[in-house]
């Protein structure tokens, strides 16, 4: 009937500048994500010096690093860098 010429490519344009839009979304997604991760396990590598928080291998006022929320065994905290006493204390302490 009518010559849809014009608007077919113009249909055509709108296509590709979704598939465009679509991949661009999609690998800056990714790149996001890539970023994400990243910054996360830098994140767990850079914990605080024990000298920072005052760290001592004995509790204060009965307080030891073994009672606080960032113990994780093993002689190792969450926040603090280097090997942690359980009987240790820092100013970070938060009972668990």
């Amino acid at each position: 009937m009518s010559d849809n010429g014009g608007d077919s490519m113009s249909n055509e344009k709108i296509r590709l500048s979704r598939r465009r839009f679509l991949d661009r979304t999609a690998r800056g997604s990714i790149a996001l994500a890539g970023l994400g991760l990243a910054a996360g396990s830098r994140a767990a590598q850079d914990k605080i010096p024990q000298s920072t928080v005052a760290y001592q291998d004995h509790p204060k006022n009965g307080q030891k690093c073994s009672a606080c929320m960032y113990w994780q065994g093993g002689n190792r905290c969450s926040k603090v860098a280097g090997k942690i006493s359980p009987q240790g204390w820092c100013v970070l302490f938060v009972p668990a």
